[in-house]
């Protein structure tokens, strides 16, 4: 099951620089790129990072997509 995120869309709402976001992070500017365009997911230890940089529930930050069964 792929795992989506609205990472992109809430740093954007929030005013937030890639670059800023990534610093505070403590990961690249590409790393955080690649996350965002869902080419890449993050470790758990960042996932958490991520929840506790925005102060959101995890559920609305990352999405578990369903696959067909079919």
């Amino acid at each position: 099951m792929p795992v989506m995120n609205n990472i992109k869309r809430i740093r954007l709402e929030r005013n937030i620089k890639q670059v800023d976001m990534a610093e505070s992070l403590q990961v690249t500017r590409q790393t955080l790129n690649a996350i965002e365009n869902n080419k890449y997911n993050p470790s758990l230890e960042l996932a958490l990072k991520i929840v506790k940089y925005f102060d959101l529930p995890i559920n609305e930050i990352f999405i578990l997509e369903e696959e067909d069964t079919q």
